[in-house]
């Protein structure tokens, strides 16, 4: 599973940074997420201010590289951060999340051309 932190600067270009999941024990800290996700598509008020950094693993060392959405309408010109660690989600919490957005939401891994990753 990858979660994606999508960032807008002042002219409105994204800069994504991505958590890579592999299977493993339950995930605390995303459970003040977890405990709210909507079961169908809505928004949904947090009870009290909530630091997204608490969701990313501690060591934030990262490639970074230029691409695209992944999810229509697939727009191009992102700066993305893709951590190095993988951080861990257990089955139930993978199977919720899958539950929550009904099927797969991303494109195929596109293929990396000219792109340069930096690391």
């Amino acid at each position: 599973m990858e979660a994606h932190f999508v960032h807008l600067d002042e002219n409105r270009q994204p800069l994504v940074l991505a958590v890579l999941y592999e299977p493993g024990k339950t995930n605390d800290r995303l459970a003040p997420i977890w405990n709210v996700m909507p079961m169908k598509e809505g928004k949904v008020n947090l009870d009290k201010a909530f630091d997204a950094g608490t969701l990313l693993p501690k060591r934030l060392k990262y490639y970074r590289f230029a691409g695209s959405l992944t999810t229509p309408p697939c727009s191009e010109g992102v700066s993305w951060l893709l951590l190095k660690t993988y951080d861990h989600i257990d089955q139930a919490q993978a199977e919720k999340f899958t539950r929550a957005i009904g099927s797969h939401n991303n494109r195929p891994v596109q293929p990396l051309n000219a792109r340069v990753v930096i690391e």
